[in-house]
């Protein structure tokens, strides 16, 4: 009884703020979101196409005529603005903690910490995110790339290693997986890796520039070396 009073306290002491702190919106994320009605079923399906088909604007469009109070609508208003480079994705994901999309609004707010080069704070979130949800392969997936950023080969290895045994028709981790060994100039693994997972050309090309682009961060240069042959086959 203790703890409910005091947890209902903490709660009231940080309503003004709109979001409990953030260790307890750790404590209390999860949970099912409420379903939304038929019609607003329709306008986020609607939505949903639109960002489909490389039309944002238009699928903000039918958003904004949705009610903010639906946690599916922020979500998605979030992910479309975060495309778009705007300011307003932050907050609409820092609304989410806490909720029954929790780990969505932390993996948004690692994307974004991630996008404007603060690798820390984007491992946080992150990491916070697959507690969360640790069977969304996108998450795992993009906290593996932190982790290779961030030199923590061993632990990147195996994001994406989990990434791609949870969804094995995701191309990503994959191609990151790739990536890494080049990074560690295993190109022995790297020739092994594209053969059993079947990698395309542009696929590989990919993950060569990926590595380029991270030893041009300050990991050292990347040996030159030709395409392996099992992936122009």
């Amino acid at each position: 009884m203790k703890a409910i009073v005091l947890m209902t306290g903490l709660l009231l002491l940080t309503g003004c703020a709109g979001q409990p702190p953030e260790g307890l919106a750790r404590l209390l994320g999860g949970g099912s979101c409420g379903k939304p009605a038929a019609d607003q079923q329709l306008s986020l399906d609607m939505a949903d196409q639109m960002i489909g088909e490389g039309r944002p604007h238009a699928g903000l469009a039918h958003l904004e005529q949705l009610p903010e109070s639906l946690d599916q609508v922020r979500l998605r208003k979030a992910k479309v603005l975060r495309l778009l480079g705007r300011s307003e994705a932050e907050p609409l994901y820092r609304s989410l903690l806490g909720g029954c999309l929790a780990a969505e609004g932390e993996h948004g707010l690692g994307q974004i910490a991630a996008a404007r080069g603060d690798d820390t704070q984007a491992l946080r979130n992150l990491q916070r995110a697959a507690r969360l949800a640790p069977t969304d392969e996108k998450v795992r997936n993009d906290l593996g790339l932190v982790q290779m950023k961030l030199g923590n080969d061993e632990q990147a290895r195996f994001e994406f290693l989990t990434a791609l045994e949870l969804k094995d028709d995701n191309p990503l981790p994959a191609v990151n997986l790739v990536a890494l060994s080049l990074l560690q100039d295993n190109w022995n693994q790297a020739e092994d890796l594209v053969k059993r997972l079947r990698l395309k050309p542009e696929q590989f090309a990919e993950a060569q520039a990926r590595a380029q682009q991270l030893r041009a961060g300050g990991r050292g240069p990347l040996a030159a070396r030709s395409t392996p042959t099992a992936a122009i086959n």
